[in-house]
């Protein structure tokens, strides 16, 4: 919503229409079916580009096929976090625990297919230990809840202001972001790359798309208002402050690359966890 504030200042007027359900894949499917005269246009996610269409049996959209990206808004990492009674304080120390207490740790996410989940799982595999149970849960917030009250002692969740202020609390111990570099927002947290581990990169993302076959001098001149608005500090410090980074992929070629190989990252470690139906 603020960042379509700052869009009406060069686009003109600019309505939202909430459509929920099947993460966001409900109003993908109406935006990629709309008129491509750029007046519809999708604030899209990876449970919209990512996880959605690769998890559906019957896709009702292709990612790239029915979309064109507009410009990718912001990225951020997750978070590894820990009840702090678990007495480690980073990953090494987390592999060395889950070694020496096989099938003792289980990791809560915000649920089944979700970022968490993924980033979870290729953890695991880039750890090599499959014993860490997962406990799915409806959403981030039951998850972090049950983490501060120490029903769980690990789970991976969405990098996000109050998080970093229940770790400086003593409430929790953050590990690890899991972005590629640290977090402008909160830069005294390490990345899992920085503790050995070069691969374990995982992000949530946000960005606009339209419906393929949308004019090139439309898509580029909304890629221009989102730039403009992207200028202004009191937005990018609003974003900060809720633990997002201003991505760099700001061309709409650079957004398409993006999805395209987010897509092709992360479908090879959904088939392998039995998540994905397989389909292109």
């Amino acid at each position: 919503r603020p960042l379509a504030e700052k869009l009406k200042d060069t686009l003109g007027p600019v309505v939202i229409e909430n459509r929920g359900g099947a993460g966001g894949t409900l109003g993908a499917a109406l935006v990629a079916r709309a008129e491509p005269d750029g007046h519809t246009i999708l604030f899209g996610s990876g449970a919209t580009h990512i996880v959605g269409p690769v998890l559906a049996t019957t896709r009702s959209y292709h990612p790239t096929k029915d979309f064109r990206g507009v410009a990718i808004i912001t990225v951020s990492g997750l978070a590894i976090a820990v009840h702090p009674s678990l007495g480690v304080n980073d990953l090494p120390a987390l592999q060395a625990y889950g070694k020496s207490h096989p099938g003792a740790l289980s990791y809560g996410s915000a649920g089944v297919g979700s970022a968490t989940h993924l980033g979870a799982e290729l953890y695991k595999m880039l750890i090599e230990d499959g014993s860490i149970a997962h406990v799915p849960y409806q959403g981030g917030a039951p998850a972090l809840n049950d983490l501060v009250g120490g029903q769980i002692k690990l789970a991976f969740l969405n990098v996000s202001g109050p998080l970093f202020g229940l770790h400086r609390s003593g409430a929790v111990r953050l590990l690890a972001v899991t972005s590629a570099k640290r977090s402008p927002s909160a830069p005294e947290f390490m990345t899992a790359v920085e503790q050995g581990l070069p691969e374990m990169v995982a992000l949530n993302f946000n960005g606009l798309f339209v419906p393929t076959g949308t004019p090139d001098a439309l898509v580029q001149r909304i890629a221009a208002a989102v730039a403009s608005a992207l200028g202004d500090r009191q937005l990018t410090t609003l974003f900060q402050a809720a633990g997002l980074e201003i991505a760099t992929q700001a061309s709409p070629e650079e957004a398409d690359r993006f999805i395209e190989d987010e897509i092709a990252r992360w479908t090879p470690l959904m088939k392998q966890i039995g998540l994905a139906s397989g389909a292109k």
